[in-house]
């Protein structure tokens, strides 16, 4: 009786740290075993505020995540590098536009993709050429504040 006390409070615990451990990965967004899919890169002038990890949306549906932000190594530029993994292999036009976007007024980044019409497809790896940088609130603030608008 004793024993099989011991055995179901083991078991218990075992059931309550795996537990923990899933939601440890969902919450944290975790990547635990790798993901596979379409990678597309873009630069912008400005990524203040996109984290690696973002979202990535097309009319408001999640799509895929930042993988990496890095700066451009070339000397002559200064732009960012945003590395976007998309979930499957989009048909994505080469004029396709990329924009980073707040959720809310005050919330995340996140990068949003807007289909091209033209009739060439990016393939896995390519760069998309248009991109609309964040906007910077506080240097439009600063900037109205001190009657620079």
């Amino acid at each position: 009786m004793n024993s099989f006390r011991e055995t179901l409070v083991g078991v218990f615990v075992l059931l309550g740290l795996i537990c923990v451990a899933y939601l440890t990965i969902r919450l944290g967004k975790m990547d635990v075993f790798g993901q596979e899919g379409f990678l597309l890169k873009a630069r912008f002038e400005s990524v203040s505020g996109l984290r690696t990890g973002a979202d990535v949306e097309m009319a408001g549906v999640p799509i895929g995540k930042v993988s990496k932000i890095e700066i451009d190594p070339d000397p002559m530029r200064t732009q960012a590098v945003v590395y976007l993994l998309l979930k499957q292999d989009f048909k994505l036009s080469d004029d396709t536009i990329a924009s980073i976007k707040t959720s809310g007024l005050i919330g995340d980044k996140y990068v949003n993709l807007s289909r091209g019409g033209s009739e060439t497809i990016l393939a896995h790896g390519e760069e998309i050429q248009d991109t609309q940088s964040a906007v910077d609130i506080e240097s439009l603030l600063g900037k109205y504040a001190f009657g620079g608008v």
